[in-house]
């Protein structure tokens, strides 16, 4: 039988069985042993009686929070990734909403297009949460670096106002936005717990890819072992930081019209491809359902792989 004849059920059928084979081996072979009961860790919960998708749910994520717990760097996403990104959820729910989405996916693209689709949206469900997360990382960094000016200001004015640090720190806090005021609560939080000042502070500047809070955190730092005024320090560091917005600012707006003609030229051959599927779908097969068809996609796909690559390099200037 070829296999654009096999029918949806069948291919479904087949999905599913993989998938609970997957299940499975997480509930039977690799159960967690030992595990404490709800009612005996927290007396006060009532216990009540869970689903079965619920206690599948619970299980699954219970397995991947035990593998990823013993290595730095999680399978595709980790903590600290999350974290960069703003997100509270834990890397096992993220891993298990991206199976989830490519196992839609592939029925999806099964049944718009057969088993070519299938792979093709099987790949492109988890891809596009990656892309999701390095978005939504790239914008909390921004706005972390947008915000700094203000915050610098803020905390100066409550130092020359008679202030504490850690109170400016507090109080600064309270007044910004996410994601500063969270990444400053959590300074305040940790040093309130025995941690110390800078140590919390060098962790938010790697955590956001911050180099002008890394400033910041020495200017703290050499202020605590010789002394001096710090508010006037933080003035000058902040004049800086404002002159390299600036200049960012202005890098951004030039390289403006490089960005948008990489996209275009990286987004037209995908764009014909499936306006030639529409148009010709007969044709567009021959690409589909051969070998020499596979050949020439794998390697329009390594073009455009190295093309974007260079074009990156080309629009990412340094400053």
């Amino acid at each position: 039988m070829d296999a654009a004849e096999v029918p949806v059920s069948v291919f479904a059928a087949g999905i599913l069985m993989v998938f609970a084979a997957i299940v499975l081996v997480f509930t039977v072979v690799f159960k967690p042993q030992n595990l404490i009961p709800v009612s005996r860790r927290r007396p006060d919960v009532v216990a009540t009686g869970a689903g079965g998708l619920t206690r599948l749910t619970d299980s699954a994520v219970a397995l991947i929070n035990k593998r990823l717990k013993g290595s730095s760097r999680g399978f595709l996403v980790d903590r600290d990734k999350l974290e960069r990104a703003g997100l509270k959820t834990q890397p096992a729910d993220f891993l298990l909403m991206m199976g989830a989405g490519a196992f839609v996916g592939a029925i999806l693209g099964y049944l718009a297009g057969g088993p070519f689709f299938a792979m093709v949206m099987l790949a492109a469900a988890p891809a596009g949460m990656l892309v999701y997360l390095s978005v939504r990382t790239s914008r909390r960094r921004t706005k972390f670096d947008e915000q700094l000016p203000d915050t610098i200001q803020m905390l100066t004015g409550s130092m020359r106002a008679g202030h504490s640090l850690l109170r400016a720190i507090d109080a600064s806090a309270r007044e910004t936005d996410a994601p500063m005021s969270e990444e400053l609560t959590r300074i305040v939080n940790e040093t309130r717990i025995g941690r110390d000042l800078g140590d919390s502070m060098l962790d938010v500047a790697v955590r956001t890819s911050s180099e002008d809070f890394s400033w910041i955190s020495q200017a703290i730092e050499i202020h605590r072992e010789v002394g001096g005024d710090l508010a006037e320090v933080l003035d000058h560091v902040g004049e800086t930081i404002r002159d390299r917005n600036q200049i960012r600012r202005q890098v951004k707006a030039l390289s403006a019209e490089g960005k948008m003609s990489a996209g275009v030229l990286m987004a037209l051959p995908i764009v014909l491809f499936f306006a030639l599927i529409l148009i010709n779908a007969s044709y567009a097969k021959t690409f589909t359902s051969t070998v020499p068809g596979f050949m020439m996609l794998g390697a329009a796909g390594v073009m455009l792989t190295a093309g974007g690559f260079w074009l990156s390099r080309l629009i990412k200037p340094k400053y």
